[in-house]
Formats: C-alpha cells, sequence, structure tokens
C-alpha cells in the first residue's frame, strides 16, 4: 500500500522558487510528476528533484518577464512578499487576491 502524500500548497498561494529568482501564484497541482521525460532529463541531475512529490503549475514571473512554470514542492517556498503577481493569466483565472491567496474566479472552478 502506497503512501498518501499531500499537497502543502493549494490553488492560489503565491510561492517563489527555493533556488532560482523568480515568484508565482500556482493554478494547478499534479499529485506527482507528470511532465515529459524530455523535460524531465533536460534539468540537470545535480539539482533533479524526486518524481514522487507534488507538482505545481504556476503563473510565474521573474525581472526578465513573465511564464508558465512546473516545479516541484521540494523547490518551492511560501512567498512572503505581498505584491500581487503581475502574470496576465492570473486575471483571467482569479477573481481576487485576498489575504496573500489568490481566489479561483467561480468559472474556473473544477
Amino acid at each position: 500500500m502506497g503512501i498518501e502524500r499531500r499537497a502543502r500548497f493549494r490553488i492560489g498561494d503565491i510561492v517563489r522558487h527555493r533556488i532560482y529568482p523568480f515568484r508565482g501564484v500556482i493554478y494547478d497541482v499534479d499529485p506527482e510528476f507528470a511532465n515529459s521525460e524530455e523535460w524531465w532529463n533536460s534539468i540537470p541531475a545535480a539539482v533533479r528533484p524526486s518524481k514522487d512529490q507534488p507538482f505545481y503549475h504556476l503563473f510565474a514571473e521573474n525581472a526578465q518577464g513573465h511564464y508558465n512554470a512546473y516545479v516541484s514542492e521540494q523547490n518551492l517556498l511560501r512567498e512572503d512578499d505581498p505584491r500581487p503577481i503581475d502574470h496576465p493569466q492570473v486575471q483571467e483565472t482569479f477573481s481576487a487576491l485576498e489575504n496573500g491567496t489568490y481566489v479561483l474566479h467561480p468559472r474556473a472552478r473544477h
């Protein structure tokens, strides 16, 4: 019998990467790795995370701009910076920022 893993972060949480200088808002969660092997192998082996943990889809931003990121739980930290995420897809997916957490638009809920 496998161990049930519970995601540490939720959709709407603002997080930052533990190593790389970017922050973002979570818009989806995979209970374990669900990307391509090509993507997996593109990560340097020395910093490649385990596949058996939650992975998060983020609307991310850094000094160079906006993008979507896919990040393992072990590489995320809760963001202390209260500023909103300035990614163009945030307003399409979330209706408000309340107490440091984004609230999904009712139409975006599954």
